[in-house]
């Protein structure tokens, strides 16, 4: 620790002064800003460097092997494609820093890892959950569709809803669940449309989309290894 600019770090007499510490590095304002900044300076001596997509995520990539690193304040989420260099590497950054080996990645974020011979399962289970108690949807019947063929939706199609802050919460909660459900992103866009003032319609199509989810909380993204890498797109007529 070194004491500000403007102080003097000797008396008259040569002797020094030490600072004490009031508070530790999570009492600080800036404590997330240093404790970024201090990992990311470390993990750059180890041939790290940040993507350029997402600067909390690391990369140290060589001939044969690649290491992915993410960062989510002081939760560390490391994988790789040599087991034997992420064990060590892991001992060495416990040298760095007080570590604790959570073994494999089973929930990140709300999104929850399931393993299998088929690859892996990202599901959001609990979180769907969550806002379904919030709502009081746990028991509602479920729907075979987030949202209906034929409907159409706009300004002040009907009266307004009553709790429009409870609309904006749950809308913003789906926006998230859209990481590893994209089956609903168009249905969540069309609804993110209308958080000034939603009406009932518009509450009642939410309410729909709830429905979906609560019988298909279980669905998610399979991320499975594949011998050959391709690229595959899908576009309508326009």
């Amino acid at each position: 620790m070194e004491q500000p600019p403007g102080f003097t770090k000797c008396d008259a007499n040569g002797n020094a002064f030490v600072c004490k510490l009031n508070k530790a590095l999570y009492g600080l304002k800036q404590a997330p800003r240093a404790w970024f900044a201090k990992l990311s300076t470390y993990l750059h001596t180890l041939g790290f460097y940040a993507s350029k997509a997402n600067p909390c995520l690391f990369i140290n990539k060589t001939e044969d092997h690649i290491t992915y690193l993410l960062v989510y304040v002081d939760d560390l989420v490391i994988t790789g494609s040599n087991e034997g260099l992420l064990q060590g590497f892991i001992q060495q950054m416990s040298t760095a820093f007080s570590l604790k080996d959570l073994g494999e990645l089973s929930f990140f974020l709300g999104i929850e890892f399931h393993r299998s011979s088929n690859g892996i399962h990202l599901t959001q289970k609990k979180y769907i959950h969550n806002f379904l108690s919030k709502t009081q949807m746990v028991e509602a019947h479920a729907y075979a569709s987030p949202m209906a063929a034929n409907v159409k939706l706009f300004a002040n199609d009907s009266k307004l809803f009553s709790d429009p802050k409870m609309y904006r919460s749950i809308v913003g909660s789906l926006q998230y669940l859209c990481y590893t459900r994209p089956d609903i992103a168009f249905t969540v866009n069309k609804l993110s449309q209308f958080l000034h003032e939603p009406t009932i319609k518009q509450w009642e199509c939410v309410k729909r989309l709830l429905r979906d989810l609560n019988g298909t909380s279980c669905h998610g993204l399979l991320i499975k290894p594949v011998q050959e890498f391709s690229i595959q797109t899908y576009s309508d007529s326009d």
